[in-house]
């Protein structure tokens, strides 16, 4: 198969990974006979210092004409520390879902055997989890009227029918293919936006008599996220309940270096890790670039190569089980310490676990 990939790196250590992620697209394609042809664009606080624009038109158009965006992550510190910002790195990443089009944020949130004794929450709550989280995206507060003076402000979460038609619809097929479970989650009981989101899927459920419906808060779900994980199949809420809830499943993982997403819509998808640009660490090889990786793999899969994306996270699941981990989920004890450390610090930084990763794959 021949695919257009546009890769936008972005700020932090968004570079880094992002090198991972193709190298691991680069194997895959020798090993299967594929040809990835890959076009960079700029984005975030990089694409301000160059042009003044977190999403120019130039990198929009570079994304249109690709079949899959792989995107890594936005942000930068001279902005999250000026509160008097008028345009930020965000912004652009909210131009680029909605000049696409991708109002759906697919989360899948699984559990690794060999990880959880890294999460805070105990193991016999954690294991055998496996649900995704539905988040909509372009719309809600994220994108409604703001205002903001010295005394006052406010932002407007505004939603439409036609929005929330379309993505309850999708959560309701992906549940019909999965366990056959949905959970709606709002606040109906305080906002008349979840109202609204809430009189939509009851008037939509009927027509998927296959899958089991039921209504959460968006207070309960966050807490039986936490305690109650293996409860959940499909997720769906809107754009700023499912913002906080999906952070919060890396409790769950055990590591937000660890979540791959998918955004969908009408025009090109995009694949990207859940995580951000953690600009604090940039440079230092200490990222963790599985979350980006696997989000490739989610790339793929898309579109319908899913015995390379299975590949892909048997490679992954092999790079944890043998211990070759970033420091973030590094395994501290046993035999394992004397072969990961190296003079100056862990053997396992941001390169050697996707080198480590793109070997398996050429071996397999």
């Amino acid at each position: 198969m021949k695919l257009k990939i546009a890769i936008l790196a972005g700020d932090g250590i968004g570079p880094e990974i992002m090198k991972q992620g193709v190298a691991v697209l680069d194997a895959i394609a020798h090993k299967c006979n594929h040809e990835f042809i890959y076009e960079e664009a700029i984005c975030g606080a990089h694409a301000m210092d160059v042009c003044g624009d977190p999403y120019p038109d130039s990198t929009h158009d570079v994304c249109m004409r690709a079949d899959a965006v792989l995107f890594a992550a936005v942000g930068d510190l001279k902005y999250d520390n000026n509160p008097t910002a008028k345009v930020r790195p965000e912004t652009g990443l909210l131009a680029m879902r909605k000049k696409l089009g991708l109002f759906a944020n697919i989360r899948p949130v699984a559990t690794f055997d060999c990880l959880l004794h890294k999460s805070p929450l105990k193991e016999e709550l954690l294991r055998g989890a496996d649900f995704v989280v539905i988040r909509e995206l372009t719309g809600g507060m994220y994108f409604g009227e703001k205002y903001q003076d010295n005394d006052k402000a406010f932002d407007t979460n505004v939603y439409t029918r036609p929005e929330v038609e379309r993505i309850v619809h999708l959560a309701f097929q992906m549940a019909s293919k999965r366990r056959k479970h949905l959970t709606v989650v709002d606040k109906a009981n305080v906002l008349a936006s979840s109202r609204l989101w809430r009189q939509i899927a009851q008037e939509i459920e009927p027509q998927y008599p296959d899958v089991k419906t039921d209504y959460m808060f968006i207070d309960n779900a966050s807490m039986r996220v936490l305690t109650e994980p293996r409860f959940f199949d499909v997720i769906v809420t809107e754009n700023t309940f499912g913002d906080i809830l999906t952070d919060e499943t890396s409790c769950i993982t055990g590591s937000m270096g660890l979540q791959p997403s998918s955004s969908l819509g009408e025009h090109t998808p995009l694949f990207e890790p859940v995580h951000g640009s953690w600009p604090q660490a940039a440079g230092q090889n200490i990222a963790n670039p599985l979350a980006q990786i696997l989000s490739a793999a989610m790339l793929l899969e898309h579109f319908g190569l899913n015995r390379e994306g299975a590949l892909i996270r048997e490679a992954v699941n092999a790079s944890l089980d043998a211990n070759v981990r970033t420091p973030d989920i590094l395994e501290p004890e046993g035999p394992s310490v004397a072969r990961n450390q190296v003079e100056g610090g862990t053997k396992y930084g941001t390169k050697e676990v996707g080198q480590w990763i793109v070997d398996y794959i050429s071996k397999a």
